[in-house]
């Protein structure tokens, strides 16, 4: 065979191959019907433990909370964390500048910053800023408590480490907010949940959590670390240590404290 003839192949070859991955990358990426969404989603919540799963109303976990700066670990703080479902939730962080509480309850919220011992209501942007992560969160896909404010489709399957693939849904809210989720193709566990946003500095950001260690507890299944990435490069790490569902929390738990002492106080359950 000359070589112009097998230049000539060689071409439509690539050619030919190229426009294959064209198809496939565009067919990846048009939301197919929302009942293979809704397939990929039941499968989860079954293998998160099904009604029992959905059944939580509370949770309370403690672990360590990680930051990093250019792949370097820059400082961990103790957490715990107390949410009641859909969006009541406070977090306390202990660490070498002492205690932080933030506390959230629907469209209001406090901080108590340990370091100026302050107690401060949340601007606009915080209070958002947490909302925006109710949106993005697992529990919120998988409770179904995006129904009504978004769409659900299924986007297609995405490579995931060797020789597996994710199954890939997307919820695109009414603003035009849009969260992707992957799922393992094999046994439907939850992997990622990827979207954009636009930081202080008005750049595009792309955030990505990645959950790993998931714990049977009580026959609920749950993540119990989850790493965030910023632009490709890990940012955070929650790891949890323990989680306690639908334990009892008092409405006090919330409650803006009416000095900084009194946000120092432990609290009870």
């Amino acid at each position: 065979m000359n070589s112009r003839v097998r230049t000539t192949s060689f071409v439509a070859l690539v050619a030919a191959l190229t426009l294959l991955s064209l198809v496939n990358a565009v067919d990846a990426q048009t939301p197919a019907p929302s009942s293979q969404a809704e397939a990929v989603f039941q499968k989860a919540v079954r293998n998160l433990g099904g009604e029992k799963y959905l059944n939580v109303k509370s949770q309370i976990g403690r672990g360590k909370f990680s930051i990093f700066k250019d792949n370097v670990l820059v400082s961990f703080q103790n957490f715990v964390d107390v949410i009641v479902f859909p969006d009541k939730e406070r977090t306390e962080f202990k660490g070498g500048s002492g205690r932080t509480v933030q506390v959230n309850v629907g469209d209001a919220g406090w901080v108590y910053d340990g370091e100026t011992e302050k107690v401060k209501e949340q601007n606009n942007a915080q209070v958002q800023n947490f909302k925006q992560g109710i949106r993005t969160s697992l529990d919120n896909l998988l409770r179904g408590k995006w129904r009504g404010e978004a769409e659900m489709s299924y986007i297609g399957k995405r490579a995931a480490t060797l020789g597996k693939r994710n199954d890939v849904i997307k919820l695109t809210y009414k603003d035009g907010f849009v969260v992707e989720f992957e799922f393992a193709a094999d046994d439907g566990l939850p992997m990622k949940a990827i979207y954009r946003r636009t930081n202080s500095d008005n750049e595009d950001v792309k955030e990505e959590d990645r959950y790993a260690q998931f714990v049977d507890i009580a026959g609920v299944r749950t993540p119990f670390i989850i790493d965030r990435f910023t632009n490709g490069f890990p940012s955070s790490r929650i790891n949890y240590e323990s989680v306690e569902f639908n334990k009892p929390v008092p409405d006090s738990v919330f409650a803006k404290p009416s000095n900084p002492k009194e946000a120092k106080k432990d609290m009870k359950f």
